[in-house]
């Protein structure tokens, strides 16, 4: 990767900046380089850049700071909720772009961004998509952001857009002041990757404020899935924790990953599993066994020709198990979920309100000659801080 700032090489003063970038990253790898070199080809805005390196033990904020970004450090990782806070106290633009350090971003998404904040004023968040053409390759890299891609691509949309109350920290911005009134993620319940910013996107449309789907601001996503990673994922980081969000707060989600018609699909595999485990004693239960596949496959018929249209007609059918073991965490999500809800006597409420978070007051006041995004080296602080500002190379 070259050695010169990421990002339009526009200097602007600090406090001047339209939009902030804030990327959290630990032991990013080359994803984080290709995340870095996208940005810096992005056009039509200039904005400030901010990683947050949480512990990283790999030469993650070297890089950051080569590609002359604002690089936040942690001691030890804290998790992403934390990361995000502390990359939004230090950022100095209205606008905060999170985007993750595994995605490369399309170059006209900042200025999409940054233009429906300022076409539209009272809109308080948005988020984007993967798009349809992700890297990784083999069948499960491909299905998973496939299937991310479609579900964010439903609904009805007006100008690209359609109303949404969670919210994506993948490829998602929020109005910095809103986003410290409301306290930012919860770091506390959420110490590791999972659902800190759909119980954001809880607080936010509950207090009032409104979050947009906007579908044609996208990225493209970088990751490698195993079959492991998409287990752990659908079960410990995102199902278990969403259906107790949702057990919590009293919301009966309907829209994107808990659609009605994914909840029909959840329901025909887990028919599937008790026909399987009854035909042993009753062999005719293998035609209720067939019946759970079709059924998910009708129910889904349309993104079954989204997937023969981008990886063909065998990638297609091939991807019908891989559909069926993700209604399957699905389902399993919601019986620990369940477990977990009946047998706690006291739950804590995620979806209260959080105290503000506080700005950074000692952020330095200028931008140095070394890059449009990169700030001047200031002194270390008197009491040790779990996060501290990195000397930026020349």
């Amino acid at each position: 990767m070259e050695d010169h700032p990421a990002g339009p090489a526009c200097p602007e003063p600090r406090g001047q900046w339209p939009l902030s970038v804030v990327v959290p990253v630990r032991d990013g790898g080359d994803a984080l380089t290709h995340c870095l070199r996208a940005l810096r080809v992005s056009v039509g805005v200039a904005f400030e850049l901010i990683v947050v390196d949480d512990g990283s033990r790999d030469d993650s904020g070297r890089k950051a700071e080569a590609a002359g970004a604002v690089v936040v450090r942690h001691d030890r990782p804290l998790g992403p909720a934390a990361a995000r806070n502390n990359g939004a106290r230090a950022a100095s633009a209205p606008i905060v772009f999170f985007l993750d350090a595994d995605v490369a971003v399309h170059p006209d998404a900042p200025r999409k961004v940054l233009d429906r904040f300022r076409a539209d004023p009272e809109l308080g968040a948005l988020f984007g998509s993967y798009d349809d053409r992700p890297t990784a390759p083999g069948l499960v890299s491909r299905f998973r952001n496939l299937l991310h891609h479609d579900t964010h691509q439903r609904g009805t949309f007006q100008n690209e857009a359609r109303p949404a109350h969670t919210f994506w920290t993948g490829c998602g911005a929020i109005r910095r002041d809103l986003f410290l009134a409301m306290g930012g993620f919860d770091p506390q319940l959420y110490r590791r990757p999972a659902i800190e910013d759909i119980e954001l996107g809880y607080r936010l449309t509950r207090a009032g404020h409104r979050i947009d789907l906007v579908r044609d601001i996208q990225v493209t996503h970088l990751k490698r899935w195993t079959l492991r990673e998409v287990i752990r994922t659908d079960i410990a980081r995102r199902g278990v924790p969403w259906t107790l969000l949702m057990l919590r707060s009293g919301v009966a989600e309907t829209d994107l990953n808990v659609s009605v018609t994914q909840r029909a699909s959840v329901a025909a595999t887990g028919l599937t599993g008790l026909a399987l485990l009854v035909s042993p004693m009753e062999p005719s239960a293998l035609v209720l066994a067939a019946i759970g596949p079709l059924a998910v496959v009708g129910l889904n018929a349309r993104f079954y020709r989204f997937l023969a249209r981008r990886i063909g007609v065998l990638g297609s059918v091939m991807s019908v198990p891989l559909h069926l073991l993700y209604f399957v965490c699905c389902g399993l999500s919601v019986l620990i979920a369940l477990a977990i809800w009946l047998g706690q006597r006291r739950v804590r409420q995620p979806i209260a309100d959080r105290q503000p978070l506080r700005p950074r007051t000692d952020a330095p006041a200028e931008v140095t000659a070394a890059g449009p995004h990169t700030l001047a080296p200031q002194p270390a602080p008197r009491r040790r801080s779990p996060w501290s500002r990195t000397k930026t190379l020349p």
